[in-house]
């Protein structure tokens, strides 16, 4: 493939639709006005735009992403102006949401790239996850109108309830909230003591749960 073959099929699309997908790890942005985005998650832009840190973990948005070893927010991003911004998070496969009026989902705050500003949130942790995720396990309540866009490692599967899912793997659900359940006496294949096991116990007839292929703990990719 010659310079020109490899720029002509890897060229961006140019959409001006809000959300939209250059490719499976890459989402772009039509910023006119704001956004929020998980901070280090931008790896190009075009336009005037602006990206202001949020550090504070005690004050709105930046809590819902936490890293596990420190218990501190993860900061997050604003970003104003109008242009294009194009976000990815280590090669992890973007999902892109679109919630209606009606619509919404709660999200592992590890598995957030983006979402549109009309999107309301809110910021919850599971303490009974305490003992496996430093600082508990965080999530996001968010309900639309507005877009979302999530990252999965490798492709998700849907479940609807009742289903138990392992909270490292478990990235998303709508519906009610799962109760946690605790085995402290499971040992692994070799059988050597693998200390408490969690699971999250998804129960109604409501609702659907998003896992991936792949456990992953706060502050790791």
């Amino acid at each position: 493939m010659d310079i020109e073959q490899f720029a002509t099929e890897h060229v961006t699309t140019g959409t001006d639709a809000p959300f939209q997908l250059e490719n499976s790890y890459t989402l772009t942005v039509a910023v006119d006005g704001s956004v929020l985005a998980k901070a280090g998650s931008m790896i190009a832009f075009t336009g005037d735009l602006s990206f202001t840190g949020k550090a504070s973990a005690e004050g709105g948005i930046t809590g819902f992403i936490k890293q596990a070893a420190t218990g501190e927010g993860t900061p997050i991003m604003n970003i104003e102006g109008q242009g294009h911004v194009y976000l990815a998070d280590s090669e992890k496969k973007v999902q892109l949401l679109e919630l209606g009026v009606e619509d919404s989902i709660t999200v592992n705050g590890e598995d957030i790239l983006a979402f549109e500003p009309g999107v309301s949130y809110e910021i919850s942790s599971m303490d009974t996850l305490a003992g496996a995720f430093a600082g508990g396990f965080t999530n996001v309540y968010l309900e639309g109108p507005g877009y979302v866009a999530i990252t999965t490692h490798a492709d998700p599967i849907v479940l609807e309830p009742p289903v138990s899912t392992d909270p490292s793997a478990t990235v998303a659900w709508s519906g009610p909230s799962p109760n946690v359940q605790v085995n402290k006496n499971l040992s692994d294949m070799i059988g050597q003591e693998s200390g408490e096991r969690f699971q999250m116990n998804f129960e109604g007839d409501t609702g659907y749960v998003v896992v991936q292929p792949y456990e992953e703990h706060a502050g790791e990719n």
